[in-house]
């Protein structure tokens, strides 16, 4: 379709927001308990890694959960598969806070909105394909990548403070309360696509998309890429407080360590995806944000000054953080016309799978003496300079380097 031909619309930014909202929402309620797991543990009368589960739930039910949601979003559109999601977050956001002092109770619910995350994550790049044209979609990508960090950081920087002038119970009711608001505003603001196609949409069926997929190089590296590095970050963030609390810090603390990590990311997010686009380049910019992320790990594991871990949160947000968009999509690109929910739903997939190793494996590598998880992160180190190795191996995306306008 020709440059001159193409109109986009204004709504395109009414439909980000209200999905982004979600997406917030729904990562609010996964990342809860991250920063207090010390105080959950003794409010629930149960272990930390029983309060990790909470978190871990998440990725376990995205395992099951992920390839069905992208079928749905492929085939039904956007406002059935994403609101689902949107149902799920809110419904049983609410039924968490009311049964909030039973930890059974808390646990089927998260499992009811980690059912809703697939719906609601593996939509980003569908709502960028077919809302933004294609010299805007990294950012429109990178606008719904950011939308996680604004859950997550707002999870772990709000929720020690409430709970310390509050109590848990109190904290998961708000979260309830703000998760069913959210759900309605989604339903009565989302369309399913503008009045007119604003790009190429053309896409193959989710199941001839995976035969794509696979024989794609640069996606079977890129889905390497996102196992180490989403693994490495939903690991870091669950286990937050667990990692800092052997040096001496509090679950304030902890909580802003965590919440400048995702606040790094969000400038991350603000910045690097719009360079991508303006640049037509992806690749360079991939292997920026995975070389800036190791010096900012580093950090994590040996930092005793809080100013110094605080900086080195923010530098591993910053830059891990903000290869999410970028790489969400460049698999979009390179693997076209395979759907983008499929792509998306695959790559977080790989993601959860590793999180749920790197998390259990963070726990049983844990110094019995000190608490320390030192050794399991400088392994992860290790994992992400083999993630920037590989990194150098991708080749450039035709589709933007060959776009001439729309």
């Amino acid at each position: 379709m020709e440059k001159s031909r193409v109109r986009v619309y204004g709504y395109r930014w009414i439909m980000l927001v209200a999905f982004m909202l979600v997406i917030a929402a729904n990562q609010l309620l996964w990342i809860t308990f991250a920063p207090i797991t010390g105080d959950a543990a003794r409010f629930y009368g149960v272990s930390d890694l029983a309060i990790g589960l909470l978190s871990m739930i998440f990725m376990i039910v995205f395992i099951i959960a992920s390839i069905p949601a992208s079928w749905v979003i492929d085939t039904y559109g956007i406002r059935i598969g994403v609101g689902i999601g949107a149902a799920l977050t809110g419904l049983f956001g609410l039924l968490r806070g009311l049964f909030a002092a039973d930890y059974t109770g808390v646990l089927i619910a998260q499992a009811g909105i980690a059912v809703g995350q697939p719906f609601v994550l593996n939509a980003i790049a569908k709502i960028a394909g077919r809302w933004f044209p294609l010299n805007e979609r990294a950012t429109a990508a990178g606008m719904g990548t950011l939308a996680i960090y604004l859950g997550i950081f707002v999870g772990l920087a709000l929720t020690p403070f409430l709970v310390l002038r509050s109590s848990i119970a109190t904290t998961l009711m708000v979260y309830g309360a703000f998760s069913a608001a959210i759900a309605i505003l989604f339903f009565v603001l989302a369309r399913e696509r503008p009045p007119t196609p604003v790009g190429e949409e053309a896409r193959s069926l989710v199941f001839d998309g995976f035969k794509r997929l696979f024989h794609q190089r640069e996606f079977i590296l890129l889905l390497i890429l996102f196992f180490i590095g989403l693994g490495v970050f939903n690991a870091v963030t669950t286990w937050i407080e667990e990692i800092v609390r052997p040096r001496g810090f509090s679950i304030d603390q902890a909580g802003l360590v965590g919440g400048l990590m995702v606040l790094g990311g969000v400038v991350g997010a603000i910045v690097i995806p719009p360079l991508s686009d303006r640049m037509r380049r992806r690749v360079p910019f991939i292997i920026l944000a995975l070389a800036g992320a190791i010096p900012g790990l580093i950090g994590i594991t040996f930092a005793t000054s809080y100013s110094l871990l605080l900086a080195s949160a923010f530098v591993l947000g910053a830059f891990l953080l903000s290869s999410g968009p970028l790489g969400f999509q460049y698999a979009a690109e390179v693997t076209y016309p395979a759907p983008e929910g499929t792509s998306n739903g695959l790559l977080l997939l790989a993601g959860q799978v590793s999180g749920i190793v790197f998390i259990i494996g963070m726990d049983a590598l844990k110094s019995p003496a000190t608490g320390s998880m030192a050794t399991s992160l400088l392994i992860l180190t290790g994992l992400m300079v083999a993630c920037l190795a590989l990194a150098t191996r991708l080749r450039e995306s035709a589709l933007i380097s060959g776009d001439e306008g729309g």
